[in-house]
């Protein structure tokens, strides 16, 4: 059991440990194909990542009133897991849905699987075979996910808070996967269209819900708890705001990923759409260019073009001050909250690296 009331990282990767070797196990007895798959899962999982979620939702509990040295402790810790298996499905999915290289400085998924077919002379389509593998982890971590909520081991009543807000944070990351798919792939140049997306894919699942989840374990009111979702919402789109800066100017050093990733994957970020509002008034020509541009393989000049077309006209200065509004408006959300002086102060700590991070 945890001694901390700060998120017991270590303690949310040991669980998922535990959680896989029993998932091997099980896998083994069922052909060697199916073993390789959830090491794989395994180690997708436990490469990295900042635990944000396990850490939002712990804080929730904890500013809620729950109590590291409680008995329920190890199951929250399990719930808290359970979010990173959810996140690893989403980013298995994300990341064939984009055709991305890599994560977090690794080959993705699907390329892991597409190599291997290659390396080892399998016939049909490489490219096709890795799909389909990812495919089937990313659905695999999905549904385990949902298995650790519901063998947590949280008592009966903390159990049935959490079941419908376990489920909204499901559904609403997928239709934001859906409206940021659709967005992408029709050209949608509405500014809202973008924040809308950030709403449902990022801060949905990323602060609010992972908050909301933490706050029903504990039973708190409905104050309390709406007032973690004003902070969550605010602070989970300019997270994502942040990253769609990262996404454009970011080192692939630092984040990860390529650099310059969304223009050449043709992202419709809210930092994009106000480029193109921007231009539209000041610069056709320039707005031409981007929209030209955009989702295409670009040079290093032309990516250096468009970074200086978005700078120029003013978008970055945009969403660097919607990042700082939302910010403001969260932290005083939070402190006006019932939350616990402790879960404030870290919860505080967190907005303020969610939106000034390099990474």
């Amino acid at each position: 059991m945890t001694s901390t009331r700060i998120c017991p990282v270590e303690a949310v990767e040991d669980a998922l440990r535990r959680f896989f070797a029993d998932r091997r196990t099980e896998a083994a007895e069922i052909g060697a194909a199916c073993a390789d798959a959830v090491t794989e899962l395994e180690t997708y999982v436990l490469r990295g990542g900042k635990r944000v979620r396990p850490t939002f939702a712990w804080l929730g509990w904890i500013g809620a009133g729950g109590d590291a040295q409680d008995p329920t402790a190890d199951a929250v810790v399990r719930v808290c897991a359970a979010l990173e298996l959810l996140h690893a499905s989403l980013l298995v999915h994300d990341d064939v849905i984009d055709a991305a290289p890599t994560r977090r400085g690794a080959r993705a998924a699907h390329v892991i699987f597409a190599d291997r077919h290659r390396e080892l002379c399998w016939t049909g389509d490489a490219e096709l075979y890795g799909t389909g593998a990812a495919i089937l982890i990313g659905d695999m971590a999905q549904g385990w996910a949902d298995d650790l909520v519901h063998t947590s081991g949280l008592p009966v009543p903390a159990l049935t808070r959490v079941s419908p807000v376990w489920s909204g944070l499901r559904t609403e990351v997928l239709h934001g996967q859906m409206l940021d798919l659709t967005a992408e792939v029709s050209g949608d140049e509405d500014i809202d269209t973008p924040l809308r997306v950030n709403q449902y894919k990022t801060a949905s699942y990323t602060v609010a819900r992972p908050l909301h989840i933490g706050g029903a374990i504990a039973g708190a009111d409905a104050e309390l708890i709406a007032a973690y979702r004003a902070f969550g919402d605010e602070i989970g789109v300019a997270f994502q705001l942040r990253d769609d800066i990262l996404g454009v100017f970011g080192s692939s050093e630092e984040t990860g990923k390529p650099s310059g990733g969304d223009l050449i994957q043709g992202k419709r970020t809210t930092l994009f759409a106000a480029a193109l509002k921007y231009a539209d008034e000041q610069d056709p020509d320039a707005a031409k260019f981007l929209r030209t541009k955009i989702g295409t393989p670009l040079t290093d000049d032309e990516l250096t073009a468009m970074r200086a077309v978005i700078t120029e006209v003013g978008a970055v200065e945009h969403v660097e001050r919607d990042i700082e509004r939302r910010t403001d408006r969260a932290l005083a959300a939070l402190r006006a909250s019932s939350a616990t002086d402790f879960a404030k102060h870290q919860l505080t700590v967190m907005a303020i690296s969610a939106t000034q991070r390099t990474s």
